[in-house]
């Protein structure tokens, strides 16, 4: 099988090299040798530079779409709409199928395009509930009109699955696009290799008694993430146990209000603001280091760093919103609290801490939670989903 993949992202070229800044492209560039090639359609930065994530060599192939810094560029994306729908047809005819990640403008488009075509099947992905995502990133009060428009490309894309088979990050988007004839299948897009999930008895030997508790977060510093409130956690914790501290991985708009925060609070020292540090060993290894996980975002989808954290048998404490609960197997493999609620998550870490056979409890559910939901084992599903949906059968 070849397979196109659109997804809105940015691609940078460095000599002969190609890469990509969202860890996501990780996932889409591990299908090989599952499917025989994977087409990748992005824009390409007119800058030459290399971004984190380096794109293999073999099976994988970047086809350059007209460039435009951000999608809030409205007059660019229109701009693009006429290259791209022009490149975009001309490589369908080399490709059995096409994944079209959306509702987003230009994936509209392109699910158009393949949707009138007989000899290349569309499939669907859909990783985020949009107006919902559109929502929490509007630039300014003066770009509430874009949620409209963002339920109206949802509402198409729901149609569009009515027909194409689609992929839906877990079960909360899932069943917003099933009611169709076509078969709607519910993923993650783990990053965790088989290899990287650590045994029970590694996981259970963490020292509790030591000169300092880490806690560690992996999140962007942006509003909907709310990392503020980690600060706050914090400074409660370390007024009763000043061994606490915390490790925040990620960077974002709002860096230098946590410095400053952090200075206010007294938390000089005990905090550090990591910035982003991409997926592989580094992150792994900060995963496995901590003696807790801890995610209190206001929205979420379905967050793969908590399953990160699982596979590294680190305790979890995280706000229930969106698909968090379902991330966290209905709740059994962490502690779920209500979010903005500093206190409530103090309690939650005090019980970790203090209670072992409840340590015991969440890593080995979260252990085994991991195993089923590795890297591999995600890759193998999609995989004969993209085979059932290209022969025209509806899985079982």
């Amino acid at each position: 099988m070849r397979l196109g993949v659109y997804s809105d992202l940015v691609y940078r070229r460095d000599g002969d090299v190609v890469s990509n800044n969202r860890a996501f492209i990780r996932f889409i560039t591990s299908l090989p040798p599952r499917v025989d090639e994977v087409v990748l359609f992005g824009r390409m930065d007119p800058v030459p530079g290399r971004s984190p994530y380096v794109l293999p060599d073999e099976r994988v192939r970047v086809v350059a779409l007209p460039y435009y810094r951000r999608a809030t560029n409205v007059a660019g994306v229109l701009r693009a709409v006429r290259g791209s729908w022009r490149v975009f047809s001309r490589e369908l005819d080399g490709l059995d199928a096409v994944w079209v990640f959306g509702p987003q403008p230009m994936s509209m488009v392109f699910a158009w395009i393949a949707r009138r075509r007989r000899d290349v099947k569309l499939i669907l992905g859909v990783r985020h509930d949009y107006p919902e995502y559109i929502r929490n990133r509007l630039p300014s009060p003066r770009w509430k009109w874009a949620v409209a428009v963002a339920e109206v490309m949802d509402r198409i894309f729901q149609y569009f699955a009515r027909t194409a088979p689609t992929v839906a990050l877990g079960e909360e988007i899932a069943s917003h696009y099933r009611g169709g004839g076509a078969p709607v299948v519910k993923t993650g897009f783990s990053l965790v290799p088989r290899s990287e999930v650590r045994s029970l008895d590694d996981a259970l030997a963490k020292d509790w008694h030591t000169p300092e508790l880490t806690i560690l977060t992996v999140s962007r510093l942006d509003a909907e993430k709310n990392p503020l409130l980690l600060l706050e956690i914090l400074h409660r914790l370390r007024r009763r146990d000043d061994r606490w501290r915390m490790i925040v991985a990620g960077d974002g708009a709002l860096r230098e209000q946590m410095e400053r925060r952090v200075a206010d609070l007294g938390l000089t020292g005990a905090v550090e603001l990591r910035g982003e540090v991409p997926n592989g060993p580094e992150l792994w290894r900060l995963y496995r280091d901590c003696h807790l996980f801890l995610h209190v975002s206001f929205t979420e989808g379905l967050p793969q760093v908590l399953l990160e954290a699982e596979a590294a048998g680190a305790p979890i404490v995280a706000t229930r919103v969106g698909g968090v609960a379902e991330a966290l197997a209905g709740g059994t493999t962490g502690l779920l609290v209500p979010p903005a609620d500093a206190d409530a998550a103090v309690t939650a870490i005090e019980r970790i801490q203090h209670d072992p056979a409840l340590r015991r409890e969440l890593v080995t559910a979260a252990l085994a939670h991991a195993e089923q939901e590795t890297l591999e084992a995600q890759l193998d599903r999609l995989a004969a989903f993209f085979r059932t949906a290209t022969n025209g059968a509806r899985p079982a």
